[in-house]
């Protein structure tokens, strides 16, 4: 048995690089099995994928391929059956546990290959779905998950009780950018060098865009995000060291010279596998105990992956492939071309222009930007939830099915209607003006609801809520805001404004 399994070969999927998806002593295979990569050429012609995070992949695929040498085969082909049948014909194939459903679907369709538990996160399924069904409720809450997680892990715990005596910082963490200031002035985040292997990778790019054969958006500027282990293992160690201390009382915030403010930057290692979280929040916890950071920074980060990301990686599995198909506040209109192509110059709202902006020329702004201006003004236009999330998965090098469909369609544009989140998280102008620099160039006024001045994002606002006031009235979260609609004297100005609105024209 010992023989058959050293000889079964295993399956990396490109996200599945880091060492922890071939330790045997933690559900990977056997020691001596040989490994598997396919580069299916098909996945990037099924979306316009923005260019850096194409690069990113198939630079951190090739890095791991040339890393594990002749242990593994790399195989390019047009899709992930071609080139498994090229590679071991009908013979069989072990794989970790894919990160979406189309891919577990695919494997599980496949006879020869034999799915093996899932790595990169904290919580196993089956724990995850004994913790859900435990609660006896169809709403699950990410801070009760987070304590939870917190306790059984033993993360920034003091005996029984949290460190510092409270589980949750936030409060702490949303102070403004200084005032005046252009930039946080703390060190910058780490910048790997590009290697051999990304000048073939951008070769193999151009030359498949020039054929016609793939489509993308966005800029592919220098890489700017880890490809191999040793990178990541850098970054997070420029994180911790450097920049953690100061990341928790302004990770709300947005300055327009200091796009990365004191964020980590590792979402997308650990999204590769390049990372596994566990080493993350023990090497942030770690800094705190020694007295070389905060605890509401360290907290704040811990949160961000012992909570969310483990949180949202779950209830992906959880709710199943259907989720995706929410949309309870009945959302239909289509994405605007100018949005989709990632153009700022299409809008006059200098926030989205700038944000966008971001996104185009790099591919990732940190989780403010994408929530509270990209996310917030798709479900106050009523932008399709589904159009949206894929547009956030392409868009994005951190974005992948599991991330976006919880991310979006739970959170950003609420179309789960409260499975995941307590109220819609959106706002009008004034919520940007006070955490970041960028209302202060735009031609719109936070404060004016109405005129050619107006704030689409104030007059969005109010518009959602008159537009689902008998959903959102009933919200225990939402109640006060919706009675603000009635000391509302222009409503009915605002309200024909906001229907002769053209996407284009805000």
């Amino acid at each position: 048995m010992a023989e058959e399994e050293s000889a079964t070969p295993h399956w990396l999927f490109g996200d599945q690089l880091g060492h922890h998806f071939l330790d045997p002593a933690r559900g990977g295979p056997h020691r001596d099995a040989p490994l598997l990569m396919i580069e299916a050429r098909g996945v990037l012609r099924r979306r316009r994928f923005h260019r850096a995070k194409a690069h990113l992949v198939l630079s951190a695929m090739r890095h791991r391929a040339a890393e594990l040498g002749d242990r593994v085969r790399y195989v390019k082909a047009d899709t992930y059956r071609e080139g498994l049948r090229e590679a071991v014909g009908d013979g069989p194939v072990t794989v970790c546990h894919p990160t979406s459903h189309a891919a577990r679907a695919l494997v599980g369709t496949l006879p020869s290959v034999r799915v093996l538990p899932a790595r990169g996160f904290l919580v196993t399924h089956d724990e995850f779905r004994k913790w859900a069904d435990d609660r006896g409720t169809k709403h699950l809450r990410q801070e009760d998950f987070y304590r939870w997680v917190r306790e059984t892990h033993d993360l920034l715990m003091e005996g029984d009780r949290p460190a510092g005596g409270r589980w949750n910082l936030d409060h702490d963490n949303r102070e403004p950018p200084p005032r005046g200031a252009h930039d946080l002035g703390v060190p910058a985040p780490y910048r790997p060098r590009e290697s051999d292997i990304d000048a073939e990778v951008r070769a193999d790019l151009d030359r498949w865009s020039r054929d016609g054969d793939v489509e993308f958006v966005g800029e592919d500027a220098p890489r700017r995000f880890p490809a191999t282990r040793r990178e990541a293992l850098a970054a997070l160690r420029r994180f911790t060291d450097h920049r953690l201390a100061t990341f928790g009382a302004h990770e709300d915030a947005m300055l327009t010279g200091d796009p990365t403010m004191s964020h980590s930057l590792l979402s997308s290692s650990l999204n590769l596998g390049l990372l596994d979280p566990a080493e993350c929040v023990e090497r942030a916890e770690a800094r705190w105990r020694s007295g070389d950071a905060p605890l509401n920074s360290v907290e704040g980060f811990v949160r961000q992956i012992a909570g969310w990301r483990e949180f949202v990686w779950h209830v992906y599995w959880y709710f199943g492939d259907r989720y995706r198909d929410g949309n309870a506040l009945g959302h239909r209109a289509p994405l605007p071309g100018w949005f989709t192509e990632l153009s700022p110059e299409g809008t006059d709202a200098n926030c989205l222009s700038h944000v966008l902006e971001q996104v185009r020329s790099t591919g990732w702004t940190h989780h403010i930007p994408r929530l509270m201006i990209l996310g917030s003004f798709a479900l106050q236009r009523g932008w399709e939830p589904r159009a949206v999330t894929d547009w956030f998965h392409r868009s994005f090098v951190d974005g992948y099915d599991w991330v976006m469909v919880p991310n979006v369609v739970g959170m950003s544009q609420y179309a789960d209607g409260g499975r995941m989140t307590t109220k819609p998280y959106t706002s009008g102008g004034a919520y940007i003006n006070r955490m970041s620099d960028l209302c202060s160039p735009c031609r719109y006024k936070p404060s004016v609801r109405v005129g050619e001045d107006a704030c689409p994002f104030t007059a969005g606002y109010w518009n959602l809520l008159h537009r689902h006031r008998d959903r959102f009235e009933h919200n225990a979260r939402m109640t006060r805001a919706v009675r603000g609609l009635d000391r509302l004297t222009d409503l009915d100005a605002l309200l024909e404004q906001e229907r002769d609105r053209r996407d284009g024209e805000t």
